[in-house]
C-alpha cells in the first residue's frame, strides 16, 4: 500500500472532527510534482530532458566544438541560465510550500495540545471525585478510617476501572493521530528534499521536533500512570486519602518544559548518531514493556558486548537478537523486556554508541496496539518481515555465467509487484556472483501457479534459474535423490547410441524426440524404437558403455550426497546393463531400467523388451517404493530429470528438478536448473561452496 493511501485509510478511522485538522499529504505531494520537481537542482525524471542536453554538452569532444570554443561557451551559458531559472522558481515555490506546511503543523500542534488538556481535565475530575481507580493501596497513616477506605476501594475498583480504560483509549487514539501526522510531515519534507535538490529536511524537522505535539511529554506521562493504575500498581495515599494526587502543578501548555535532553515519547523508531546530545527513547518504557534496540558501527564484537552488558546491568530479559555484517560494518539488534522504569539504560546505550562510533536505534512497542502497519508489530523472529500469517518460501537464484544487474533488478521488481518481502539473502557461491538464496515472506492470497508462470518467463528471458521451495524443515533434510539417466546423469540418450551402431539412428532419434516432448506415449515410442534394433549384436552395449560421458560434476554431486547420508537411485527409461554401469561408477544404491530381450544364443537383440516397461508412471511408482524401503517421506525425496516421462516422478517428489529439460517439462516442474553442472542441485539444498567442498573432499 502506498503511503498516501495508507495515511488516508488510517485517517478515516479517526473522529470526523480530527480529520479536518490533518496534514494534507496528497495536496503537498501534488504541489511538489507540479511546481518544485520541474525546477529540481538535481537530474530527475521530471526534468531529465533539460538536464540531458547539458550533460551531452559536458561530454562533447574537441572535434564537436568550433575553433574558438564558442559551442562550449554557449552550452555553459545555457547551463548557468537553466540553474538560474530553477533557483528563481524554487525561491518562490519552496517558501510557499513551507508556509502552507507551517500553518498545518501549527494547527495539528494546537489541536493536540487542546486534546491533551481535555484528557488531563477528565483525569483531574476522576481524581477530585475521590473515586476508586482500580488501584492496590499502601496505608501510610490514619488508623481504622484508612482501613475502611481501603476496603471500600477494593469493593468498587472493578466498577470504576472502566472510566480509566476509556481515558487510556483516548490517549492511544491521540497518539495515533500524532503518529500519522508526524510521519506524514517527515515523508513530505523528505520528498521535498528529493525533488528540489535542497537538503533542508533535517534542519526543518529539528524545528518541528521542538513543538509540543511532537514531543508530547505530558501525554506520555499520563499514559504511563493510567497503565500503571489499570495494572494494579501499588500507590501511596496521603493522610487525606486523596487518591492518586501528586504535588505536580496542573496541566498548562505554556508551562511545558521541552528541554532538549528530556526523556520523552516519540512515535517512530529514533536513530541516535553518536554525536547527538539527546538520549531519549521513542516512548516512555513501562515495566514489562518490549524494546527493540539496534546498534550499527565498525566494531562488531564490541557492539554485541555493550548491548548485552546494558541488558544485564538493568536486568532486562533478552527475547531475541539478530546480527548482520557488511565488511567492517555490523548491525546488532536485540529485543528486550524492561522490568523496571529506570531510564538510565538509554543514556548508557547512547554513551556506548558514542564510544564505539555507532548509530543507535530504539523502537518501543506498545502492547495495546496490534496493527502491524502501525510500526510496532514484532513477528516470532525479529529477522522476519513484520507481517502476520505470511507463507515462508526460499528462492534459489542461479546462473553459471553470473547474475546480471538487469536480472536482479527485474527479479526484485517482480517481488515488489506481488507484495513479497525479502527477509534474508545469502550468497552461496564463491568468485563471480552466480548463486543467491532468498528467504521470502509471501502473502497467503498470492496465486502461486500464476507467480510460477511469471518466474518461468523471467528465467527464460535472462537465462537464469529461480527455484522456489517452501521454507521448512525438509529443505535441508532431504534423504533420497532419484535421477533419470539419459541426458541427466549422462550426456547421451543410450538408445540413440545403440541405434547409431545399428544404422538406424535417424529413425530412432526422431521417435525419441517426439517422446521426450510428450508428443507420443512413452510405451509406444519405446516399442517402436526397440523394434528398430532387431538383429543388433549384444556387444554393442559394451561399446556404448565405454563411450558414455557423464554430466559435469555428476560424480562430485553423488559423492557429496553420500557423505551426508543420502540414498541415491537411477530410474531410467533406458536399459539395465548401462544403468547398472552408471550405478557402479557413481556409487548409487539402486538402479531400475528396461530389460532388452536377446536371442536364445545370447548374441543378438530381438527388438523386444521383457518385464514391466519403465514408463513415466512406473518411475513415480518406483520412487515411492524406494522411499518406503528407506523409511523416507516423499517430502524428503528429490527427483531430477529432463524428459516428459520424468514429470510423474518430479511431481511425486518433495523437490522435482527439471535439469536442462525440454520446454514442456520446464514449464510444469517446480524447480529448474539450466546450467551445465549437476553441482547446482546442492545449492538448491542451501549448501554453500565451502560446505560442498568439505563434503566432496572429506
Amino acid at each position: 500500500m502506498k503511503y498516501g493511501n495508507y495515511l488516508k485509510d488510517r485517517k478515516l478511522q479517526l473522529p470526523e472532527e480530527w480529520q479536518k485538522i490533518f496534514i494534507d499529504y496528497k495536496g503537498f505531494k501534488k504541489f511538489i510534482k507540479e511546481y518544485i520537481a520541474p525546477a529540481c537542482l538535481k537530474p530527475t525524471l521530471a526534468n531529465q530532458e533539460s538536464w540531458s542536453g547539458t550533460a551531452a554538452a559536458a561530454a562533447a569532444t574537441p572535434g564537436d566544438l568550433s575553433s574558438d570554443g564558442s559551442t562550449a561557451q554557449e552550452d555553459l551559458g545555457a547551463f548557468s541560465s537553466m540553474i538560474a531559472a530553477h533557483l528563481t522558481v524554487l525561491q518562490t515555490k519552496v517558501p510557499e510550500f513551507l508556509a502552507k506546511l507551517d500553518q498545518q503543523i501549527l494547527g495539528v500542534s494546537t489541536f493536540t495540545t487542546t486534546q491533551t488538556g481535555k484528557i488531563y481535565e477528565a483525569y483531574g475530575t476522576l481524581q477530585d471525585a475521590n473515586i476508586g481507580l482500580g488501584l492496590g493501596l499502601v496505608i501510610t497513616a490514619g488508623g481504622s478510617n484508612h482501613n475502611d477506605a481501603a476496603v471500600n476501594h477494593r469493593r468498587s475498583s472493578a466498577q470504576f476501572s472502566r472510566p480509566l480504560e476509556t481515558l487510556l483509549q483516548s490517549v492511544i487514539k491521540l497518539e495515533k493521530y500524532i503518529f500519522l501526522n508526524y510521519t506524514g510531515i517527515v515523508k513530505i519534507v523528505k520528498k521535498l528534499d528529493r525533488h528540489s535538490g535542497l537538503g533542508i529536511s533535517e534542519s526543518y524537522l529539528g524545528h518541528v521536533w521542538k513543538l509540543p505535539f511532537a514531543r508530547a511529554e505530558q501525554l506520555s506521562s499520563i499514559k504511563k500512570e493510567l497503565m500503571e493504575r489499570l495494572s494494579g500498581v501499588v500507590i501511596r495515599i496521603n493522610s487525606e486519602t486523596n487518591f492518586g494526587r501528586t504535588s505536580e502543578p496542573p496541566f498548562s501548555p505554556v508551562a511545558l518544559n521541552f528541554g532538549f535532553n528530556s526523556p520523552v515519547m516519540m512515535w517512530r523508531p529514533t536513530a541516535l548518531m553518536p554525536t547527538e546530545r539527546a538520549w531519549f527513547p521513542p516512548a516512555p518504557p513501562l515495566p514489562h514493556q518490549r524494546v527493540l534496540i539496534s546498534m550499527s558501527g565498525p566494531h562488531g564484537t564490541d557492539i554485541i558486548g555493550t548491548l548485552l552488558a546494558c541488558a544485564a546491568r538493568f536486568q532486562c530479559d533478552v527475547e531475541d537478537f539478530s546480527f548482520a555484517r557488511l565488511y567492517h560494518s555490523v548491525t546488532f539488534a536485540i529485543l528486550i523486556t524492561i522490568k523496571g522504569d529506570d531510564m538510565d539504560i538509554f543514556r548508557d546505550l547512547a554513551e556506548a554508541a558514542k564510544k564505539w562510533d555507532a548509530t543507535l536505534t530504539f523502537d518501543i512497542l506498545d502492547l495495546l496496539k496490534k496493527d502491524p502497519h502501525f510500526g510496532n508489530y514484532v513477528p516470532k523472529s525479529i529477522e522476519d518481515a513484520p507481517y502476520e500469517d505470511r507463507l515462508k518460501y526460499t528462492a534459489t537464484v542461479l546462473c553459471q555465467d553470473g547474475l546480471t544487474s538487469a536480472f536482479l533488478s527485474n527479479w526484485t521488481l517482480l517481488l515488489l509487484e506481488n507484495k513479497i518481502s525479502v527477509e534474508k539473502m545469502v550468497r552461496l557461491n564463491e568468485g563471480q556472483l552466480s548463486c543467491v538464496d532468498y528467504k521470502l515472506s509471501i502473502p497467503p492470497s498470492l496465486n502461486m501457479d500464476k507467480f510460477r508462470e511469471l518466474l518461468f518467463q523471467l528465467s527464460a528471458a535472462h537465462g537464469t534459474d529461480v527455484a522456489l521451495q517452501p521454507y521448512d524443515v525438509f529443505r535441508k533434510h532431504k534423504r533420497l535423490v532419484v535421477f533419470d539417466m539419459d541426458s541427466t546423469l549422462i550426456q547421451q540418450e543410450v538408445i540413440d547410441e545403440i541405434a547409431r551402431h545399428a544404422g538406424v539412428v535417424d529413425k530412432v532419434a526422431e521417435i525419441t524426440e517426439a517422446a521426450m516432448n510428450g508428443e507420443i506415449d512413452f510405451k509406444e515410442s519405446l516399442k517402436r524404437r526397440v523394434a528398430l534394433l532387431k538383429g543388433t549384436p549384444v556387444t554393442v552395449l559394451d561399446t556404448v558403455r565405454d563411450q558414455l560421458t557423464f554430466t559435469e560434476d555428476a560424480l562430485y554431486l553423488c559423492k557429496a550426497l553420500k557423505k551426508i547420508g543420502f540414498k541415491l537411485a537411477v530410474i531410467s527409461g533406458g536399459f539395465m546393463p548401462l544403468a547398472v554401469h552408471v550405478k557402479n561408477i557413481l556409487g548409487l544404491d539402486y538402479a531400475f531400467a528396461n530389460q532388452l530381450k536377446v536371442s536364445p544364443d545370447g548374441l543378438y537383440l530381438t527388438g523386444e523388451t521383457i518385464g514391466p516397461v519403465v514408463s513415466g508412471e512406473r518411475k513415480a511408482e518406483l520412487l515411492e517404493v524406494i522411499a518406503q524401503a528407506e523409511s523416507v517421506t516423499l517430502d524428503q525425496v528429490i527427483a531430477v530429470g529432463d524428459g516428459a516421462n520424468d514429470l510423474w516422478m518430479l511431481a511425486k517428489a518433495g523437490l522435482g528438478i527439471a535439469f536442462n529439460a525440454k520446454p514442456r517439462v520446464q514449464q510444469e516442474a517446480r524447480a529448474r536448473i539450466n546450467q551445465k553442472s549437476l553441482k547446482y542441485v546442492l545449492y538448491l539444498l542451501g549448501y554453500e561452496d565451502a560446505e560442498i567442498r568439505q563434503l566432496a573432499n572429506s
